[in-house]
């Protein structure tokens, strides 16, 4: 009979009802447990099992750059790292607000680390993420204006939750793809959070976009309303 439940919970793809029973069995626990006690211990572990699975999807699809995480952070007010802040980001309640972060400083100073350790957060959170050089992002996007399908290229990007794009500022952007970023900043401000990481601080960044009405709208829609880290020093990874 307990092989035949097991098998049972397998065929209706309850994989963490089924590994629980299976412990509850080999411990003899199924015989001493209430009909209650017992399912709601079955169920709880199917509800965990079936969130971890969603976790490890989120963390794939995502393609961080570093498997990073917030425990792994060194704080350091020297080099811009403040703990009641990166505290406060790490709640992930900027992502209701559909706030926006900007982390920026010189190479090696940990900006991929820090931007990939927020997304992985965020998927802890239950929160869809997309991570992407930025170079990338625009050859993406490109590709999706040539086959036709921006449109829906746009809306799947408004829709996640957390846009992360890496390495911004690293090459000059031709007009359409000035126009291309300020839709998607558009379709994306207020409603859904993006994180931007550039070595180069938001002033400068109209040296990048030669559209300088396109740049001011980029720039209201981001950094007036962001979140702002100046990175210092070298990585943030946790020596070990």
């Amino acid at each position: 009979m307990e092989h035949q439940i097991e098998v049972k919970l397998k065929q209706l793809h309850l994989a963490g009802m089924a590994q629980a029973w299976q412990t509850l069995v080999q411990n003899r626990q199924h015989v001493e447990l209430s009909l209650n006690d017992g399912l709601e211990l079955l169920l709880q572990r199917e509800e965990e099992d079936r969130k971890n699975n969603r976790f490890h999807r989120m963390i794939r699809g995502a393609r961080f750059r570093y498997q990073a995480s917030i425990e792994e952070i060194i704080y350091d007010a020297k080099r811009g790292i403040n703990k009641a802040q990166i505290s406060s980001l790490a709640t992930c309640q900027f992502l209701k607000k559909g706030e926006s972060i900007l982390i920026t400083g010189s190479t090696g100073c940990g900006k991929s680390f820090l931007a990939s350790a927020f997304g992985h957060q965020a998927c802890l959170h239950g929160h869809t993420v997309v991570y992407s050089n930025t170079q990338k992002f625009m050859q993406k996007t490109k590709m999706a204006r040539t086959d036709g399908s921006i449109m829906k290229y746009f809306d799947k990007i408004a829709k996640v939750s957390l846009l992360i794009l890496d390495d911004f500022g690293l090459a000059k952007m031709d007009q359409q793809q000035q126009f291309d970023l300020l839709e998607v900043i558009e379709d994306r401000h207020g409603k859904t959070s993006t994180i931007i990481a550039s070595q180069l601080p938001a002033a400068s960044w109209f040296d990048v976009m030669s559209e300088s009405t396109v740049a001011d709208a980029i720039l209201d829609r981001l950094v007036h309303t962001s979140h702002q880290i100046e990175l210092k020093g070298e990585t943030l990874r946790k020596k070990r």
